[in-house]
């Protein structure tokens, strides 16, 4: 790669981007001053509305009333429905007043706004009187990562430290289980249905590799093609639109009406099937522990779904660990038969560019060390990116090392330095114990 490759227009561009990211850490502190400052001015205004309520000795409906004045007169002001301010009113009351301790930690820079509205949406599921436990611990994990990728492990801790089991209360919401059909402008509408996570991400999932294959046998018949334009423009559209199209024709038909090429009932898209990456306790598996499972480091599933697909399925990648130590305790059933390839997902889960989270088995393996100048195909040199980023380290002038237990050194055109721990929890494998007599395994 050349110097002017790493370097787009020498050093007058690396000292404008040396000034721009300055000048956007600065913005981003006042910014940040500012939305507290809001917060707490909204906070404010609503205990004056209760204040003037208990005063006056004032019934529910007046203290209402008194809000709504509030919310008015300030509404006024922002140039807003009252509606939406005291809505704003009540959101800023519970951030501040209710984890203050996760406001503290923004005003000084230790974590950032969409921190916080990770850890309030995760602690609003505890009873109040835990709030200041949980927010304790989420603060600390929020500082090591970014908000898009601790938001599912927020929102496990709740559910582990929940009073009532987190299979209880799935069981419970997955009674509200729905479809909706919300009309939209020019014709169109959105049909939302609230399912059980696991299912919703086995069909989105679905869908996408579906989506995918129509649109990768689109493109090699426009390169056999001796007019590959206008085998192109006979079907340009994107992939969010032949994902939507597929999802009209399983549901009106049965199958996807797009598979011209099917000898079965089901056609070759028909045999695609969904793959989710979901971790098992082993306390869980086993059926000792009702706590919640994570899929791919997203968001909860419930312990009976995850048994249920343990047991009954080859096609799920399995992942089982003491939730204690942390330990891998087994492993099966993974598609790919090289170990090496189980370990680097069990060990990376995403995609390891610091914040994406783009789950390991959408990722490519990439050598961190190109293996093309010398980098051993071994652990210590692999790790998964996903296309964006193996793109962005092949021809840019992002450069990385791998350190000591699968930790990545991100280095920036500029020369800052960003550190991308092995996700949590990280594994760890334990020889198992000889017979006795007989020598220790090396």
């Amino acid at each position: 790669m050349t110097e002017a490759m790493e370097t787009p227009g020498g050093g007058n561009y690396l000292a404008a981007l040396a000034g721009i990211v300055a000048d956007v850490s600065d913005v981003a502190r006042q910014v940040a001053a500012a939305q507290i400052a809001e917060l707490r001015v909204l906070a404010a205004a609503g205990r004056l509305a209760e204040a003037q309520a208990i005063s006056a000795n004032a019934k529910v409906r007046l203290h209402d009333m008194a809000l709504r004045s509030i919310a008015a007169e300030v509404g006024g002001v922002l140039r807003t429905t009252d509606r939406t301010v005291q809505r704003r009113i009540g959101e800023a009351r519970t951030i501040i007043e209710g984890f203050p301790a996760a406001v503290a930690a923004w005003e000084s820079g230790r974590i950032v706004r969409e921190h916080v509205r990770a850890i309030v949406d995760a602690g609003m599921t505890l009873p109040a009187e835990m709030w200041a436990e949980f927010e304790a611990v989420a603060i600390e994990r929020c500082e090591k990562d970014t908000p898009n990728r601790v938001r599912g492990e927020l929102e496990i801790l709740a559910h582990r430290m929940h009073p009532r089991s987190f299979a209880e209360r799935h069981e419970e919401a997955a009674a509200g289980r729905c479809v909706r059909l919300v009309p939209g402008r020019d014709g169109m509408s959105d049909l939302i249905a609230t399912l059980p996570t696991v299912i919703a991400e086995g069909i989105h999932d679905r869908l996408t590799q579906q989506a995918r294959a129509i649109v990768d046998t689109r493109e090699e018949r426009a390169a056999g093609s001796g007019d590959a334009a206008g085998v192109v423009a006979s079907d340009a559209r994107t992939t969010n639109q032949v994902r939507a199209d597929v999802f009209a024709d399983l549901l009106l038909a049965g199958t996807p009406a797009l598979d011209d090429t099917r000898d079965t009932s089901a056609g070759p898209l028909g045999a695609i099937r969904a793959r989710v990456q979901v971790l098992v306790p082993a306390a869980t598996l086993t059926g000792s522990d009702d706590g919640p499972c994570d899929l791919s480091s997203r968001s909860p599933i419930d312990p009976a779904t995850a048994r249920t697909l343990a047991g009954d399925t080859t096609i799920w990648e399995r992942l089982f660990h003491d939730p204690t130590t942390g330990v891998t305790v087994a492993t099966d059933s993974y598609r790919v038969p090289s170990g090496m390839r189980r370990f680097l997902q069990a060990r990376d889960q995403h995609c390891r560019f610091p914040g994406c989270r783009v789950a390991a088995i959408r990722c490519e393996v990439d050598h961190t060390h190109d293996h093309a100048l010398g980098g051993a195909t071994e652990l210590s040199n692999l790790a998964h990116l996903c296309q964006r980023h193996h793109s962005m380290k092949q021809f840019t002038a992002w450069r990385v090392r791998q350190l000591k237990g699968g930790v990545l050194e991100w280095t920036s055109p500029l020369g800052r330095t960003y550190r991308e721990d092995a996700p949590t929890p990280a594994v760890a494998f334990t020889p198992a114990a000889p017979p006795p007599g007989e020598p220790a395994p090396f």
